[in-house]
């Protein structure tokens, strides 16, 4: 089991990610999510995939883009964090890497597949993970990151968008999942 970061070792915005995963054990909540995440994907039929809910916001296609994206990068950081990485990572702009991301130019399904691919090498990196690099802390984008809070900020990251499709998309699209 990983243990729950503490203050410090994430940034406050974060926070909302690591608060999303409660106190879950992060490898049994990202195996679940790894098909519950797919499945809720592939239940949005194809027509609706490029619906947004206000103008300027990232369409359903976009958002999955934007968590596989975001679980890269962080998986990467942990990655390099949980090796010892003494230098610093940089930042990345969502918005930048959702509009090169070519989201919108493929299918749901195919999305949906990378999606779980991804997930599938997380979950590998995590299972592997020895508990004395766990609270290991690295820098990202100039600010302190723990191995750990990276942990339970992928699932969180995902479960926080997940909450908005439900709440901001689905209902404008008539869709129950």
């Amino acid at each position: 089991m990983i243990s729950r970061p503490q203050p410090g070792e994430f940034m406050p915005y974060q926070g909302v990610y690591i608060e999303c995963v409660g106190n879950a054990e992060v490898p049994a909540v990202l195996q679940e999510l790894k098909d519950s995440t797919y499945a809720f994907f592939t239940a949005i039929p194809e027509e609706k995939a490029n619906y947004s809910y206000a103008p300027g916001k990232w369409t359903i296609k976009e958002t999955l883009g934007h968590m596989i994206d975001t679980e890269r990068v962080l998986a990467y950081r942990l990655l390099c964090f949980a090796r010892g990485e003494q230098q610093g990572l940089p930042g990345f702009e969502q918005d930048d890497y959702a509009l090169n991301s070519n989201a919108g130019d493929r299918t749901l399904q195919d999305l949906a597949d990378e999606f779980r691919i991804v997930r599938e090498s997380s979950i590998y990196l995590l299972r592997n993970l020895k508990k004395d690099r766990e609270a290991f802390i690295g820098k990202s984008n100039n600010n302190a990151l723990s191995v750990r809070a990276l942990a339970y900020i992928i699932p969180g990251h995902e479960l926080h968008h997940l909450r908005i499709l439900k709440e901001r998309y689905l209902p404008g699209l008539g869709i129950q999942i």
